[in-house]
């Protein structure tokens, strides 16, 4: 795999992400600020777009703000586990960090957090 390439429009405040330049694939809206690119047929991530970078990259007094993937409510169980699968996997794993909160012991809702990256200003 190449190496990935980065851009941050400050403007819009959006990262983008390329794992696999130039590679076409389904986009994915896991919420209002995040979309993945991805080749469904080899289960592989190929983009990140993250709006809104720089808030949710901020740091609360908590830790990171977690927020969460609400895109995936509406989809078959089957692409819920491949997203999560890929979600879970590098390279993206290097830029969101997975986790899932329990409001109840039945109900499991899917989370990230966006990893800061250093930018250059």
């Amino acid at each position: 795999m190449s190496e990935s390439i980065i851009n941050y429009d400050e403007m819009s405040d959006t990262l983008t992400i390329s794992f696999a330049p130039g590679e076409k694939g389904t986009g994915v809206e896991l919420n209002d600020h995040l979309l993945l690119r991805l080749n469904k047929q080899e289960k592989r991530a190929i983009g990140l777009t993250i709006f809104e970078y720089s808030l949710l990259a901020q740091r609360t007094d908590f830790g990171l703000r977690h927020i969460p993937l609400t895109g995936l409510v509406a989809m078959s169980e089957e692409a819920r586990q491949m997203i999560m699968q890929v979600l879970q996997s590098e390279p993206v794993n290097h830029f969101l960090q997975v986790s899932v909160y329990m409001p109840s012991l039945t109900e499991l809702i899917p989370i990230t957090a966006v990893a800061p990256l250093p930018l250059a200003a």
